[in-house]
Parts: structure tokens; sequence; C-alpha cells
């Protein structure tokens, strides 16, 4: 028998993922009852879930109304990014994840970074190629695996939070582009490599470089409108052609 608190996670990690997938877009509004319906569960630990949800800042709680999917704005995106920034560079500062003296991460901790090594591999793979579900999947993991590395877990779980949120802002931007292949960041092997060398400063180069990918392609530098320079370029070619059309195609890899 499934414990009333297991459901509850399971259910906030389904509908996690379906937010993630943009299968509940942005401003979709349901209510307990249709959720337990779908998973054939009692209303109970879907509310507890749905609310696990919103504590997240993944759903907004309308009173009377039910729940609908948060809609972050690019100011909310910048803001995320750059927390997230400030608190990688700290922890990268600190050496936080050297635990100790010595040459790399040794230990168990090296026993953990094999599992790590695998989610980076996953996720490079998956990123050169194009394939955003299962990059999403992997990048969590990574991330997750190698907040775990963490000496403060409060720290990962803040992190973890932020990429999630990150990538909820990213899918419908990167769903709009006809082709992700050779647009998202496969830096992983890199940090890890730095971080195995315990090398604090080419690893902030890799998240710097993170950082400025992603913050390009939505378009964040110098004020753009989130389009790609090949989108901005051809609408630019086709306005002064007397044929302009509206194209948000472009996206972020969180």
């Amino acid at each position: 028998m499934i414990r009333r608190s297991t459901l509850r996670s399971q259910i906030a990690t389904a509908l996690r993922d379906e937010i993630l997938a943009g299968r509940l877009g942005t401003g979709r509004q349901f209510t307990v009852k249709e959720i337990a319906e779908q998973y054939g569960v009692s209303a109970t630990p879907v509310r507890e879930a749905l609310l696990d949800l919103a504590a997240q800042g993944l759903l907004d709680v309308e009173q009377h109304r039910g729940f609908r999917v948060h809609e972050y704005t690019l100011e909310d995106y910048l803001a995320m990014c750059e927390a997230r920034r400030l608190v990688v560079d700290g922890v990268l500062h600190e050496g936080a994840y050297t635990h100790g003296a010595g040459e790399g991460i040794s230990g168990e901790s090296a026993e953990n970074l094999a599992s790590v090594r695998r989610r980076a591999d996953a996720a490079e793979r998956a990123a050169r190629a194009g394939d955003l579900d299962v990059l999403i999947a992997y990048d969590l993991r990574f991330w997750r695996e190698l907040g775990g590395l963490i000496s403060n877990p409060y720290i990962g779980d803040f992190l973890d939070r932020l990429r999630v949120q990150c990538w909820v802002y990213a899918v419908p931007r990167l769903r709009a582009r006809s082709s992700l292949r050779g647009h998202l960041w496969a830096g992983h092997s890199a940090l890890l490599d730095a971080l195995e060398r315990s090398d604090a400063d080419a690893a902030r180069e890799v998240v710097a470089d993170y950082n400025a990918h992603a913050l390009t392609l939505v378009g964040a530098e110098g004020g753009q409108d989130g389009r790609s320079a090949e989108d901005r370029e051809g609408a630019e070619d086709r306005e002064g052609a007397g044929q302009a059309r509206g194209d948000d195609g472009a996206g972020c890899d969180a």
C-alpha cells in the first residue's frame, strides 16, 4: 500500500513534470477535483501536492477557484539567473564542493561523482541532439546530484528550486524554435572536470559561460525581445520589404 505522503510526493513530481514539459501551460487553471479524477486518487494528497508546488513558486492559489500555473516574466527570469549566479559563485569561492584539503573530490564524494558524470554525459548528448525533454530530465538530475556534494543541503535545495523555475520560463520559448540542435548548453562535463581538479576559477568560467548562454538565447542582453539573431535579422528584412510578421521563436537554456 502506498503511503499518503508518498502519493503526495508522486503527484507533485508528476505535475511538476507536466509543467516542465509544457503540457500544463502557463496560466492554465485547474481544480483539486480535476487532478484527483485524472490520477484516480482522493482529494487530500492532491491538495497537499498542489500546495507543495505552490510553495515552490510553480502554482498560484486562487481562492475558491483552484490553482493556476504561475507565469514568470523576463524580469523574474533575470532575477533568478542573478540569484543563481551569486549563490554558485559564493559556493565555488568557499570551495564547498571540494570537501576538505587535497587534490579534487575524494572518498564518498568521488563515488557520488561517478553518478553525476553519467548524468552529465546523458545531458550533453540530449543537448547536442536538441532533445529538450530528455535534456531537462538529466540536467535537473545532474545539478541536483551535484548539489548533493555541497556541504550545506539548504543551498542545494535552493539551487534546485531555482533551476526548475528557470526551466518553466524557458520551455515555451525553446519549443517555439523550429530546431534546438546545437543551441542548447552542453558544458556539464567541463564543469565536473574543473571541480575534480578543485579549480574554482575554471569552474566559475564554465558557470559564467552557462549563464551568458542562457541570457543570450532569451535576448536578455542589450534589451532584445527574446528572438534569436537569425529571427531578428529575418524580421528586419521582411519589414524592409513591407512583409513584416511577428516571430517569437527564440528560447533559453535554463
